[in-house]
């Protein structure tokens, strides 16, 4: 009795401020392992090696947040959240002042996988929004601080790139430091102080998350689906930026970033699918979101010609996989709602793992094949979605 009176007084002290803080610091903390993207060439000039040299030094960025996935994330169910908050918050202002102050390739390189590994902060804000919301209200709740994450994938490049040409790329990463201590301090102020709940060490949970596809069915299906469209996601976005670099069209990578604004009504979809997830259930707003996503990409297929068709699909695209990421990730998150971490956890790491994929596969694809192939290869990703969401079955719940 006294846990469930616990869980009521955790999810009395979700209020709406509180949400709305956490999407915000969701939102920071994910955008800072893109800003340095747009500015590539400057921090090439600058330190004085090519620009491929740098891009090397940035993979360290995507290379960290996989180690934070695997790593920082449970700790939300072991520490006192605020405090986790507060210092991964504290690291990342300290990494980004480290890749500010950089005068090597190598030094930068270690900054961006700090600055990669503290940015996970946002999935382990999210796994926080699923054990504090009322279970009616989980997938609400889970799908604005999505949509924070979703704002920073989006602000991070645009931000990033305007602040470069406004105080240049040092003094760009100093302003997202100094902001990244702000919210640090809020932290302290703001998230609920609510207990520990996770008995087993730390390292025990470490070792358990690998046995957590086997032990429970959901979390298979969830993370095999969800790999499978962010692998999609990635090879999209990865093609159409090498197909509109090359002839017929040669877009300059300013005028190709621009495309990325397709992408806030993303966002929108996110706050919108998380309402109807608690309305009308998750696997239905899954198929929604990815039958919605087979059109879109079947559009770009043939209409790379047409902007204002470009645009229109992709922003289809992104609200119809933002929203299937919302209704999927709630899934995980109730499967232990007492202590959602490590299977968020887990369900990121192979979630991230398929987007990897599709990013060196897009780029190549696009390269090697032209981008109508690599529209198919897309579209085969994403019919094997629907088909596990429509075929598979969880099973009954395994005792935890």
């Amino acid at each position: 009795m006294a846990i469930d009176t616990e869980h009521v007084l955790e999810h009395r002290i979700l209020r709406t401020p509180v949400v709305m803080f956490m999407a915000l610091a969701a939102a920071f903390g994910t955008a800072t392992t893109y800003p340095l993207q747009p500015a590539i060439a400057n921090v090439a000039d600058s330190l004085g090696v090519s620009v491929s040299t740098i891009g090397f030094a940035l993979a360290g960025g995507p290379l960290g947040y996989m180690c934070g996935l695997a790593l920082l994330v449970p700790l939300v169910d072991r520490m006192r959240p605020r405090i986790l908050l507060c210092a991964q918050f504290t690291a990342l202002a300290v990494a980004l002042l480290a890749a500010a102050a950089a005068r090597s390739v190598w030094v930068l390189g270690l900054a961006m996988v700090a600055i990669g590994a503290a940015s996970s902060v946002g999935a382990a804000l999210s796994s926080l929004a699923g054990r504090l919301a009322e279970p009616r209200r989980r997938a609400t709740v889970l799908g604005i601080v999505t949509a924070g994450i979703s704002a920073g994938i989006l602000a991070g490049r645009m931000v990033g790139g305007w602040l470069s040409d406004a105080v240049g790329w040092r003094g760009m990463l100093a302003v997202l430091a100094v902001a990244c201590a702000v919210i640090a301090a809020a932290s302290v102020l703001l998230i609920p102080v609510v207990p520990t709940r996770t008995v087993a060490g730390y390292l025990a949970t470490l070792r358990s998350m690998p046995g957590l596809f086997r032990r429970f069915p959901a979390l298979r299906l969830a993370a095999s689906r969800g790999a499978l469209w962010f692998f999609a996601f990635c090879t999209v976005w990865a093609g159409i930026a090498v197909a509109l670099s090359q002839p017929p069209y040669s877009y300059s990578a300013e005028h190709i970033g621009w495309y990325a604004a397709a992408g806030i009504l993303g966002i929108v979809a996110t706050r919108v699918a998380g309402a109807w997830t608690d309305r009308v259930g998750a696997r239905r707003v899954i198929l929604i979101g990815l039958v919605l996503t087979v059109a879109a990409t079947a559009l770009l297929s043939v209409a790379l010609s047409n902007v204002v068709l470009t645009v229109i699909a992709l922003a289809v695209f992104d609200a119809g996989l933002f929203a299937a990421q919302v209704a999927n990730q709630s899934t995980v998150l109730a499967i232990d709602p007492s202590a959602p971490a490590r299977f968020n956890g887990a369900y990121m790491l192979v979630y991230f793992i398929g987007g990897s994929a599709g990013t060196a596969f897009g780029a190549a694809a696009a390269g090697a094949f032209g981008w109508s192939a690599t529209a198919m290869f897309t579209m085969v990703a994403l019919v094997f979605a629907i088909a596990l969401t429509v075929f598979a079955r969880t099973g009954a719940p395994t005792r935890i």
